[in-house]
Parts: C-alpha cells; structure tokens; sequence
C-alpha cells in the first residue's frame, strides 16, 4: 500500500478528464476493540483523493476507514458480519499477470483502467453498453439519455471492433462471455443484428440484462423467440420483490414477460433484484420462491446489494446500506432455514477447479479470479413434492469445501511432476466415492453421473446440465465511494469495453463516472436534437416513447392471477 501512494508523495497530484487528483493522507489509526484486517487504498468521496485505509473488526462486523487532509474522515461498513468474511478470505484470490494491456499505467489505481498492465484479473464477462436510453423514468436513476442530454448508441461495426478488442484476451479470459446492456437494450431496432454479430465473433454466452417491458407486449414472444434463435443464452430480468411497492418497475408485467419467454423458448432466466435495506428485505424468500415457482424458465436469482451513489450524510448509509452476510442471513431466516448461511461460497471457490483443468488437460479455461470480497453464491435444488416447494442446499449433496480443497491438491501434484493420468483416475474415483453426500436427487436423477460428466468433458454443455437441475443463487455487491477497496478494482473481472478500445473495470467505470462512464459515453454519443432529426421522429415523445400500462387490465389476466396466487399477501403491500 505504502509503495504505491507514497512514491507520488504525500501531496502528489494528477489531472484526469480535467479533474485534479490529489493522492495520500495519513494512515488511520485503530481504537479500543478493533482488530486490523489488512491494509489497502481507498477514495475520498467527494475530492477522489486516494487515500491509504484500514480494513479492521469490530463488534462482529468488518468496516473501512480513511482520513480525507480537505475532508475528513470517512468510515463505512465493508462486510456485516465478521465470521462470513473470514470464510470468504479462506478461498482468497491468486494476482494474474494479465498478456494484453489496452493502456499504459500512467496514474495510480483507479484512475488508469482500461486495462492497465497493473490489473490482476481478466475479462470474464464483459459488459457492452448498447444504449442510455430507457423506457422508464424511475426516480433513483440518473442517467438516461433525456438526463444526460445526448444520446448514446454505438454501431454495428463500432460494436464489432469492441468485442475484437476484448476478444485479444483469449484464451486466458476476453469476450466469450456478453452482457448486453444499457439503459434499456431492447430499444436498439437492431438487437438481434447486434445478438448474430456477437455469435459470428465467436462468442459463447450471451446475456441480455432488461427490464423485460418489451416482452410483455403482444408480440414479445416473437422477439424472445428471434433473440434466442440469434444467439441469446440468459436474459438477466430486473426483478426487485413479488409485491407491485417494490417492484414498481416491471410487477404487473412479469407473469406476460415469463409467458412469453415460455412461448418464444427463451428459458433461462436470471431475476435481478437490487436489495435495499427496509424497502424489500422482507421480500426476499418470497422473491427465491417465486423463481422456484417459475423454474421451468426462470434459473437462478443474482441478488445486488445496493450502491449507494451520490453524497449521502451517514444517516442516510445506514438507513439503506445492506452487505452480503446480512442479505445471507435474511434468506435463511426467510426461508425457514432451508437455505443456511453455511451453504454460500465466495466466487473464487471455484478456482481449484479450474485448475485441476489447467494442469491435466494443458489447456487454459478461465479463472474466476475476482477478490472473495465481491459476492458468494450458492445452487439449490428445489423439491416441489407434497405440492409445497422445498429448498435443498447443494452442501446436503456435496462435501464443497472437502471437494475443493482435494482438487486444489491434486493439481499441485500434476505441476509438481506427478504422472497426470494417476492423479486423474484417483480425483475420478474420490468424486464418485467420498465427496458425494447424496447419489442421486429426489427425481431419482444421478448427482454423480452430472458431475462425472462436468468433470470429464469440462465444457459449456456438461455446466448447462447441472444447471437445468439446480437453482443458482448469487451475490454481488457492487462497491461505492463510501465502501471503494482498490485492491478489489485490481480483481475486476466484471468490465465495459468502451468505443475507445479501453477495457474498464465495473466498479471503475460505474463508481467514478465523471472519469469514465459519462465522460466516454457523452464523447461518443449524439445531441438529443441531432439524433431525434437524424432518426426521422416527428417528435421527442416518438423518439424516445415510455412504457405505458393498464394495470387494471394486467391484474385481471390469467397469467397475472396464476404467477402471484401464492403471494396474495404482498399485493395489498402498504
């Protein structure tokens, strides 16, 4: 930590877009009853002064500190409970060195990204702004196109040179994995233009994060159906609570949203709550049971703790913030412990995995290198049996952290010099025998067929199977100015390619907007009036028309009454 911020002095100062940006400050000191975690760089909130900061304990909970010279001292809680955090850090991320850099290291962290020869991770999944423009207008958001002032929207061919960009990664990481993006994508004319452009650069997956307002419409599953026919893997569906309060966005559209995914055979289906303390926090077994309700199309819920943006007094953080172990606990207290805290891994669990991969086959597979700190997940089978759903973690199927810990081992053996077919026939046999708490799933399906063949073939299609049969549940929280951890930046592998070739870093990118999103996205975008004459509107409400709705009419439709039967008592929520 020291190295890096004292090397520019303790008043060192840089320009980025324009903006002066100081770096270092004095250490934060612990006090009576906390316990130094480790030490890392932070921002200040309002100046962007980099500044070193302590992670520590205290009263059970995991928080940050730093001291602004200009602002003072600002301090927020990292993870809500201690016991969870220290779990997450046993399966604590490796540094990548990283073959390709989009830019030099010119400044300090963050203020470099794109990406620098620094960064400590690749691109797992890279995010692709198609648009800022949106068929809402809801309150907390703020930025769209009619706010921004200009219209952002890249071409095809810009869209292409992007994705190649990225794709310079491979086989260590790049864009073979897509999530398109916004504002709202499905307002681009040529979405599924873009969807077989992707396919045709040799991507694998491809995510579509929406709304879904498009989809309820009549022809919406003709769109799902063309989408997914292009090339269309998940849609990732903003889904924020089962009662219309909460769920102002999309409530009364979902049931006609999953019916036409359903027609159009787009069934894999993420909901994408963002969870914000005292508005549905209550809601979230019910949202678990929903997507369970719906499994046929709907796989897995990825819940989002929210980022606080903007400048917010302490008060304020604390009546909304909500960290991943506090969000764990809710669940397993809301789904009568069917799904315990214990169950939940932190992303780099999996890294044993891919090793063992690595080591035997010779062939690189990525690496899901992102810092432990950044969300957990876990997969739940669900047992609809005697008409009511039950959860089943998949820790009652498999020994995870025995499982884990046996293949990490393994592959140290094989780039040890051990004969890799010895060790491999031994991990088989031990998959099979020891690390298998259950045979088979209670529809009589063999767990170790599904893993056998995972382990074997290691490919897209063999994951997809396990996938079909379990519920994934995910956590990621995205981090803020008031909770900013460079070194969780230097993990990023969640990143925006930008028309300028730059590969940024999510939580660098969204986090300090003024820097990146914003600057990059009013640089290459349009004029709302040259766009809306460019286009050939009539008028701005043609050009940039909002979702309009009868809720009325939605509330009597079958697909309404079927979808919400068993959550009557959220929709007279006050």
């Amino acid at each position: 930590m020291k190295s890096e911020c004292n090397s520019l002095g303790s008043e060192s100062k840089f320009i980025v877009e324009n903006r002066e940006i100081a770096v270092g400050g004095p250490t934060p000191t612990l006090r009576d009853h906390e316990k130094l975690v480790r030490k890392t760089l932070s921002l200040c909130p309002e100046c962007y002064r980099i500044l070193p900061a302590v992670i520590f304990e205290r009263e059970g909970k995991i928080w940050i500190r730093r001291i602004c010279p200009e602002h003072g001292e600002v301090e927020e809680v990292y993870w809500g409970d201690s016991k969870l955090y220290y779990k997450a850090m046993e399966w604590s991320n490796i540094d990548l060195k990283i073959k390709v850099a989009n830019v030099e290291y010119k400044y300090p962290c963050p203020f470099s990204c794109g990406l620098c020869p620094i960064h400590k991770n690749y691109t797992s999944l890279v995010n692709i702004v198609l648009t800022n423009r949106c068929n809402l207008t809801c309150w907390y958001c703020f930025f769209y196109a009619e706010k921004a002032g200009f219209v952002y929207e890249p071409s095809l061919k810009t869209l292409r040179e992007m994705v190649r960009e990225v794709k310079k990664q491979h086989p260590y990481g790049g864009a073979l994995a897509v999530q398109l993006t916004g504002g709202e994508p499905t307002l681009r004319d040529d979405l599924v233009d873009i969807v077989k452009m992707l396919k045709e650069e040799g991507i694998k997956h491809i995510q579509l994060n929406t709304n879904g307002l498009v989809f309820s419409y009549s022809n919406g599953s003709i769109l799902a159906k063309q989408l997914r026919d292009a090339g269309v893997n998940t849609v990732y569906l903003s889904f924020d609570g089962v009662s219309p309060k909460v769920n102002f966005k999309n409530h009364w559209e979902i049931p006609y949203i999953l019916e036409n995914f359903r027609k159009g055979n787009m069934r894999s289906v993420v909901l994408v709550p963002t969870v914000i303390k005292g508005w549905n926090t209550d809601e979230l077994g019910a949202i678990i049971r929903f997507a369970a309700e719906n499994i046929d199309v709907v796989r897995g819920v990825n819940f989002q703790p929210v980022s606080l943006t903007g400048l917010m007094p302490r008060s304020e953080r604390e009546k909304y913030r909500i960290t991943i172990p506090e969000v764990i606990k809710l669940i397993e207290e809301q789904t009568d412990g069917e799904i315990p805290v214990d169950a939940w891994y932190p992303v780099p669990v999996t890294i044993p995995l891919s090793r063992f991969i690595i080591a035997f086959t010779g062939k690189h597979k990525l690496l899901m290198n992102v810092h432990p700190a950044c969300g957990m997940a876990t997969y739940v089978y669900v047992d609809k049996r005697g008409g009511k759903v039950h959860f089943i973690p998949i820790s009652e199927f498999i020994d995870i952290d025995g499982f884990f810990n046996y293949l990490s081992e393994k592959a140290d053996e094989i780039e040890s010099g051990a004969n890799k077919y010895i060790v491999g026939l031994k991990v088989i046999y031990n998959i099979l025998t020891k690390f298998i708490k259950r045979k088979t799933l209670p529809d009589g399906t063999s767990l170790r067929r599904i893993l056998l063949n995972i382990f074997l073939r290691h490919n897209y299609e063999a994951l997809a199977v396990f996938h079909y049969k379990f519920l994934f549940l995910g956590m990621m929280h995205f981090m803020d100015l008031y909770n900013y951890d460079i070194e969780r930046v230097k993990h990023c592998a969640i990143h925006y390619v930008t028309p300028d070739k730059r590969v940024i870093p999510f939580c660098a990118f969204n986090v300090i907007p003024d820097v990146y999103r914003d600057a990059i996205q009013r640089k290459y975008g349009i004029d709302l009036e040259e766009w809306v004459k460019m286009k050939g509107y009539k008028s701005w409400s043609e050009a940039f028309p909002k979702h309009k709705r009868d809720i009325g009419k939605l509330t009597r439709g079958e697909p309404y009454r079927k979808a919400y039967a068993n959550f009557k008592e959220y929709l007279s929520k006050e």
